[in-house]
């Protein structure tokens, strides 16, 4: 049996022992690990899509927040109650026929993902004419913009007071559901003729436009697509909180974004995937220590903000060892796995 035949029968048995532990996991794991895992899977989301339009493309956005609050709102409007919207609005009316609007969860997030897929493409109409830098600035004030446009749309976002009471339709089936197609789909991409036109531009603009290589148009599919599912993580984000407002989606979620990605190896999607894991559980792992610390008769007062400390400290320490994150631009493989376990041999004809 060839090794590309036994890694595709690997893959497909891994999935399905994954879906029947997510199964497990939504009828026996206690509230607390299962929002941690859906958080696990929403930063999977957002990291992927960061590291499709920086790690491949080579374009640094700082946008994420922004369109994870399109996504947010959009996936909340549709899917509440009418009695619900009445009660949030209170200092004016909704707008109709946003008022009477209740969708189910599917149709409202796809139709989320399409309409920030929409405002990806509008902000990159500017902010992609930039290199380096100066975009991360331009799509960093693009993002604050949205953001004070949620806060100043009272008949359809509720203004500051945000949204209450939005219907908890994020399981772990939805999240890793949907992080494993947006896996899926930009391994994928990245391995066809536009993912090795993304890494020409990221390589050198000139020389790919030199080779015939449409520049802008590639770039602007690389932020669509990427700005598509960043809705859909933004509509599951939403729906996990179950309360959203503006200073909800401050520049400081496109930074956590950022450390997700540089964590876990800018280029590597599995790095990606276990960045967002070891950020996601240590953030909660250290939690304690803002609160009082009992050590034995010894009572050990809490400082707010110490978590913070000490995750910063714990991320210098990995930059300082592993400078490209992780997994830096490798990628978990079968065959790399089944060669150090000892059941393939080099000579087999199976190579890392």
């Amino acid at each position: 049996m060839s090794k590309n035949t036994v890694s595709k029968i690997l893959t497909l048995i891994s999935l399905v022992v994954f879906v029947l532990f997510l199964l497990w996991a939504q009828q026996n794991l206690n509230p607390y690990l299962r929002r941690i895992m859906i958080l696990i899977a929403i930063n999977v989301i957002w990291a992927v899509t960061f590291n499709l339009v920086f790690g491949y493309t080579g374009q640094f956005s700082l946008g994420h927040a922004g369109l994870i609050a399109v996504g947010a709102y959009v996936t909340a409007i549709l899917t509440m109650a009418p009695a619900q919207k009445e009660q949030n609005f209170f200092l004016a009316p909704m707008m109709w026929p946003l008022s009477q609007m209740e969708w189910s969860f599917l149709p409202a997030l796809v139709t989320a993902a399409l309409l920030t897929a929409f405002v990806g493409f509008l902000v990159g109409i500017p902010s992609l004419q930039f290199r380096g830098d100066y975009m991360a600035i331009v799509t960093l004030g693009l993002a604050e913009i949205i953001r004070v446009v949620n806060m100043n749309l009272q008949t359809i976002t509720n203004g500051s007071l945000g949204l209450k009471g939005i219907p908890s339709h994020t399981t772990l089936l939805w999240s890793w559901g949907a992080a494993v197609i947006t896996i899926a789909f930009i391994a994928t991409l990245v391995k066809s003729s536009y993912g090795r036109a993304f890494m020409a531009i990221r390589d050198d603009e000139l020389a790919a436009g030199a080779m015939g290589i449409q520049v802008f148009r590639h770039k602007m599919i690389a932020f669509v697509i990427a700005s598509f599912f960043i809705g859909i993580g933004g509509g599951l984000y939403a729906c996990l909180l179950s309360t959203i407002d503006p200073n909800v989606f401050i520049f400081l979620l496109s930074y956590q974004v950022v450390t997700v990605v540089v964590l876990g190896g800018v280029g590597s999607i599995t790095g990606n995937v276990l960045g967002a894991a070891v950020y996601v559980s240590l953030f909660e792992l250290l939690r304690p220590i803002d609160g009082p610390i009992p050590i034995g008769p010894v009572t050990i007062p809490g400082q707010p903000g110490m978590r913070m400390v000490i995750f910063s400290i714990i991320f210098l320490i990995v930059i300082l060892f592993y400078r490209r994150g992780i997994m830096g631009t490798s990628e978990f493989s079968w065959n790399w796995l089944l060669t150090k376990l000892g059941i393939w041999r080099e000579s087999a004809g199976v190579q890392e």
